[in-house]
């Protein structure tokens, strides 16, 4: 899953995105993100989860019902993941014979990432009648982003040498502290506007369906 101007420092592997492995699991299951993907399709509905990590989101999907396939490029983050298919690859590169029901590519990954080979493969895996579900950084966190400090889930988080190296364009650092252990990762996080989606989208072969949040930050998204 990786991006481009990306890095990270701290203990245990760091994946090739700049992703500490150690950290994302130590972190508690994402029920909530979960559960607004559930809410957005069937029951049962088989998930291809793209950028996967550690499981955070895999795990309560499976509880949920859904059968997943997680991906990543990192085998030492899919080692982490219990009772889903996993497939170590790159997103760009993936070509998989099976379709499915809904395609997931959260983490912020389509403005942190290759977004038109990611979107490209969202539109190669999902079936004529599935969704894909997307989580951007929204246009306000770009016109916004400044070093800040904050707490969730006993991590310490510090965003720091907030930069505008180009339109469109933010690049930072966000530091993380459990305990005495703390890692960096370093980013470069493209613009996705609302102006911008029916067109990035029409590219990969889908077409917007809704937004699933009030913030715009998770939206969904149909073959053409």
């Amino acid at each position: 899953m990786a991006g481009t101007g990306t890095a990270g420092t701290g203990p245990g592997e760091i994946a090739q995105d700049g992703s500490a492995v150690e950290f994302y699991a130590a972190l508690p299951p994402d029920i909530a993100s979960a559960a607004l993907v559930h809410t957005a399709i069937r029951a049962g509905t088989p998930i291809l989860e793209l950028g996967a990590g550690a499981g955070r989101v895999t795990r309560p999907l499976l509880d949920f019902g859904h059968p997943v396939t997680a991906v990543d490029d990192s085998a030492a983050m899919l080692a982490r993941i219990e009772g889903a298919r996993t497939v170590c690859s790159p997103i760009q590169d993936l070509d998989l014979p099976d379709r499915f029901g809904c395609v997931l590519l959260m983490s912020y990954l389509v403005n942190y990432g290759d977004r038109e080979a990611l979107l490209a493969a969202c539109g190669r895996h999902v079936r004529p009648d599935g969704v894909v579900v997307v989580q951007r950084e929204t246009p306000r966190w770009h016109d916004e982003a400044a070093p800040r400090e904050w707490a969730r889930d006993g991590v310490q988080y510090r965003m720091t040498d907030v930069e505008r190296p180009a339109p469109g364009l933010v690049a930072a650092t966000i530091e993380y502290r459990m305990g005495e252990r703390h890692w960096t990762h370093s980013f470069t996080s493209r613009r996705l506007g609302d102006d911008e989606l029916p067109a990035v989208l029409e590219a990969a072969g889908l077409r917007l369906d809704r937004f699933l949040d009030d913030d715009r930050g998770w939206f969904t998204a149909r073959p053409l």
